[in-house]
């Protein structure tokens, strides 16, 4: 049995629930800790509603791709989105400005972190402590 998961989700909010389903799932799949299954899914609902609201500019069919992996040391994720490109990584939240608690809450709660624009798609790679 091999301890990763792929799926996509169409760029909607309804699909939160679905991605919550997928996490749970692998998370058991692979035994990962309650507590850093709930970081991994708190990361992902960032990213995935930034891409919903700020990507898109609302919900459409667009696809959005994870893919999630467990190594010994830690859980490999995967992002991607066909959404114009913008680097979240690269993104400094400015003093007094409503906006970027997703993307330091993103930082904050992952041990690595990469991005690339590939192919018409923002891929993003972080990986969280086991």
């Amino acid at each position: 049995m091999t301890n990763a998961r792929t799926a996509m989700f169409l760029a909607r909010l309804s699909e939160l629930r679905a991605i919550g389903t997928f996490v749970e799932a692998f998370c058991a799949q692979a035994a990962v800790a309650r507590e850093r299954c709930l970081r991994l899914n708190v990361v992902l609902e960032e990213l995935f509603i930034n891409t919903v609201r700020h990507g898109h500019r609302g919900e459409c069919d667009a696809p959005v791709w994870i893919s999630v992996r467990a190594q010994p040391a830690q859980v490999e994720l995967t992002y991607e989105d066909t959404a114009g490109p913008f680097n979240p990584l690269a993104y400094t939240a400015r003093p007094g400005k409503i906006g970027g608690l997703g993307v330091l809450l993103t930082r904050e709660l992952t041990a690595a972190r990469e991005y690339a624009y590939l192919f018409g798609r923002n891929r993003i790679r972080l990986a969280l402590a086991r």
